[in-house]
């Protein structure tokens, strides 16, 4: 039987058909889109994101903070009709609001991702329910303090200062003349301490009426500020309960020159001796032609001029205290049972640091900071940042205390350094954080806790100096 298969050979690198037909390709069907193409697109997405990751974050990050200034921004025109009326007590003036004046909002942070306010007050219930503490013994080293004053009337030529201190110093009868040795002797903490603490004579000037002072024996709790040569304006306090306004007093001193400038402004004492809520008192007799070192005796010495108060809180004239008093002293030391609070300097650490910035800054003259600081180095100050695991740098425009033989001591040897060097008390503060080694119970409070206790305002006017 004959073989009926064919077999045929075809290649494909044949360009023609030996038959001479045109092969026929077949097309493929392209593929529908579908869940597979979906697939692919996630994909580009998922390798955008992995790759611009960080980018997104600080979009993000940048996008909250916006949002965050923009609800500090509003927080005055959230604030209540009663507080936008504060500002026709005293506001520069000329009744119109000023930056962030009588601003109430709180000031907050980020502590492990969640935020936080700076300052934790009591609920408002609680601070309507707050009472001082009832004295208790003093438990530090020093139970007693004496301060060395002279009650002698002084005549022209037989005065007990020496001319070292009387010419070409700030030292005069309101200080006394603290020698190098009583210096030293001044820093060793003993039972009963004896140390120049200002009003030295009677005849020293800072001379307050009868009825001023009358006043402020009466005082347990202070709030107060000063404005002396007419620098700056007064800011009404603003946060405070009922309680706080029963129980502390609002002390603002002034001088002559401050009282013409504000009057001029139309702000008048009325016949009780207050503007708002602030007692004004008039100083007469300033004891230093600097200005700022009159400042310091209101700011540091309280405790000379309230003698029957137990808490004061300074509160520098460029700023406006908007919290309760008595929840701040809660907050700020019972608390934690301090006796000191302080805002610590946000910019610097080191002294030596500061006293860069301040001959910068043109705040001192080189020469008196170099003679500072060259005393300093001598008495062993390290450059150190911290001082017994507190920062050693204070901004001080706020100073919470508790009025014991330690912080008065403290607070004395602090303004002698002022007095004997220069005005800048921030160059001052961490020496004798150093060497009194008595007080430990110092609450040195972040930057963020101050800006929840004031709105800060600036300095208005440059303050006009003593000329007689």
């Amino acid at each position: 039987m004959a073989n009926n298969n064919i077999s045929i050979a075809v290649s494909d690198d044949d360009i023609e058909d030996p038959s001479g037909r045109m092969r026929v390709r077949v097309r493929r069907k392209r593929k529908k889109p579908g869940p597979p193409r979906r697939l692919d697109f996630t994909q580009k997405i998922l390798t955008v994101l992995l790759k611009w990751w960080p980018a997104l974050l600080l979009l993000i990050a940048v996008a909250l903070l916006v949002y965050e200034a923009f609800k500090i921004g509003g927080g005055e025109r959230r604030s209540s009709p009663q507080v936008k009326n504060l500002d026709k007590v005293v506001s520069g003036g000329s009744g119109k609001p000023q930056g962030n004046l009588n601003r109430l909002d709180p000031t907050t942070r980020i502590v492990r991702g969640v935020r936080e306010r700076c300052l934790k007050l009591l609920p408002p219930e609680e601070l309507e329910r707050l009472d001082l503490p009832k004295d208790g013994d003093s438990f530090g080293p020093v139970k007693k303090l004496v301060y060395i004053t002279e009650t002698a009337t002084y005549e022209v030529g037989k005065l007990n200062l020496s001319n070292e201190y009387l010419e070409g110093t700030r030292f005069n009868l309101f200080t006394g003349s603290q020698t190098l040795e009583q210096r030293e002797q001044n820093f060793k903490v003993t039972e009963t301490a004896g140390v120049h603490c200002g009003f030295y004579s009677d005849n020293g000037g800072y001379s307050i009426s009868d009825e001023d002072k009358s006043y402020m024996q009466t005082c347990k709790v202070v709030v107060s500020t000063c404005a002396f040569g007419g620098g700056d304006d007064l800011y009404q306090p603003i946060g405070m309960s009922e309680t706080s306004l029963q129980k502390v007093c609002y002390v603002a001193f002034w001088d002559e020159i401050t009282l013409a400038t504000q009057e001029a402004q139309g702000n008048k004492v009325d016949e009780n001796h207050f503007i708002g809520k602030w007692r004004i008192i008039i100083v007469r007799d300033l004891p230093f032609r600097d200005q700022r070192l009159n400042g310091k005796i209101p700011k540091m010495l309280p405790h000379r001029l309230f003698p029957n108060a137990r808490y004061s809180i300074w509160v520098d004239s460029k700023s406006q205290f908007r919290r309760d008093p008595l929840g701040v002293l809660e907050a700020l030391l019972w608390r934690s049972n301090d006796e000191l609070a302080i805002s610590e300097h946000g910019a610097r650490s080191s002294v030596y640091d500061e006293a860069k910035a301040v001959v910068r800054k043109n705040k001192a003259t080189p020469e008196e900071v170099q003679v500072q600081m060259e005393q300093y180095r001598l008495d062993g100050l390290p450059e150190d940042k911290r001082f017994n695991g507190k920062k050693a740098l204070a901004e001080a425009s706020i100073i919470v205390r508790k009025h014991t033989p330690m912080s008065n001591l403290f607070m004395c040897l602090w303004f002698n350094e002022v007095v004997r060097f220069t005005s800048r008390d921030q160059l001052s503060f961490p020496y004798v954080l150093w060497r009194f080694k008595g007080l430990t119970n110092i609450n040195m409070f972040p930057v963020c806790t101050r800006k929840d206790l004031v709105n800060s305002m600036g300095h208005i006017r440059k303050a006009k100096p003593l000329t007689n």
